[in-house]
């Protein structure tokens, strides 16, 4: 939950440079933009946003890489990184899922824990009005 209304965190998750470090290429907040995301040595993939509904859901679908510290460095290839939003009383409640992200890959923790802290460290941040990309 954030108090901040639905269209204003679809601002903020579409300013993907504003709460993800890194470097970013391209496009990242209409309808079929592409952007590339590179992490020092560890990350690299491209996204393509798939869905865009302003001020109720984004859903960017992974095309291709991942992170570069595992084995296979295409389990990401194929998911789906996906924001929900619904007015709630208080604000918006924000319901992110990494589809496809699932326990059987070597990244699942280390990335699940990178999200836990881009989603309720930087995002939230920017939506606050505090935005700072994470190091994480």
């Amino acid at each position: 939950m954030v108090d901040r209304t639905p269209d204003e965190v679809f601002t903020a998750i579409n300013n993907v440079r504003g709460w993800w470090s890194g470097e970013i290429e391209g496009g990242t907040s209409e309808l079929g933009d592409e952007f590339t995301y590179r992490y020092q040595d560890f990350h690299l993939s491209r996204q393509r946003v798939a869905e865009s509904v302003p001020g109720e859901r984004v859903v960017w679908l992974v095309v291709e890489g991942g992170p570069h510290f595992v084995e296979d460095r295409t389990e990401w290839k194929g998911t789906s990184i996906r924001f929900e939003l619904s007015e709630k009383d208080a604000g918006t409640e924000v319901r992110f899922t990494h589809l496809g992200l699932v326990p059987e890959y070597e990244c699942f923790d280390a990335c699940s824990d990178a999200w836990g802290s881009y989603i309720n460290g930087s995002l939230r941040s920017l939506i606050t009005g505090n935005g700072r990309p994470s190091d994480e």
